[in-house]
């Protein structure tokens, strides 16, 4: 159930998701971040939480919510419904997925088959509204990632500086060419990010090294424990203060420097 308004075709709301079949690889907390960003820098931004477990609701969101994205995807409620403003951090708005009681995980095992481009519909409904869209995906790639990822304009894939993660990589890669054939989707795919970077290391240093020889654009975040904090706290991790302290320096410049490029 949606609101279809007719566009301009002025206004069009850029979509991005990030993605790897691996857990634990700060997927969320970079999703995140960069929404956090975007919304400072003064954008009406929207944040899908496109995960059953629900982690990006869980930081953003303190009270209980009526409605799930699951709702709006199974016809339940408008898209405007389910839209939670996020009052703490200006521009910031954010479609949950519930933890606990959520039906996300049951809705895409039964019913999303038949309806596997109904995300990209809801995407497109909600272009008018929003500057910027980004999508929290699971680590998986069954019909729930493939359906967000065909109603993305690009994804960008976090990785840890791990020998495994360049594996994952690669086959990250060969999955997304079938999608791209099987879907006709023009989904574009040309960032990395490498996470919990230490110049320091030398096998950081490598891993980095390998990324940067193919054709991806490869941005480095540092280890920076200011962003558990910040999660814990249900704040932006560049509006979050301990004692005066926040974000190292070259965290905050390279999520500027990401913004800055997704978007422009």
């Amino acid at each position: 159930m949606y609101r279809y308004t007719v566009s301009s075709g002025i206004h069009m709301a850029k979509t991005v998701s990030f993605h790897l079949q691996k857990g634990g690889i700060g997927k969320t907390t970079i999703s995140g971040t960069l929404a956090c960003q975007s919304a400072i820098d003064g954008y009406k931004t929207l944040l899908i939480d496109v995960d059953p477990q629900g982690n990006l609701s869980s930081w953003f969101m303190k009270d209980a919510s009526r409605y799930e994205l699951a709702d709006v995807l199974q016809g339940k409620c408008y898209y405007e419904d389910a839209v939670v403003e996020i009052t703490a951090i200006p521009n910031l708005y954010l479609i949950p997925t519930f933890a606990i009681g959520g039906t996300l995980k049951l809705y895409s095992e039964t019913k999303l088959s038949d309806e596997p481009f109904i995300i990209q519909d809801l995407v497109h409904s909600m272009n008018d509204d929003f500057d910027h869209i980004i999508l929290d995906l699971s680590p998986g790639l069954g019909r729930l990632e493939r359906s967000a990822l065909i109603s993305s304009d690009e994804v960008i894939t976090p990785m840890t500086p791990e020998v495994f993660g360049l594996d994952g990589l690669e086959i990250f890669i060969e999955e997304l060419g079938r999608l791209r054939k099987n879907l006709r989707s023009n989904l574009i795919h040309k960032r990395i990010i490498i996470n919990s970077f230490d110049n320091r290391i030398k096998q950081h240093r490598d891993i980095l090294n390998a990324a940067t020889e193919g054709k991806f654009i490869v941005y480095k975040i540092p280890v920076d424990p200011h962003f558990r904090k910040a999660q814990e706290a249900g704040k932006a991790p560049q509006l979050f203060k301990i004692r005066g302290r926040g974000l190292k320096p070259a965290t905050a410049e390279a999520f500027e420097m990401l913004n800055t490029d997704i978007w422009s």
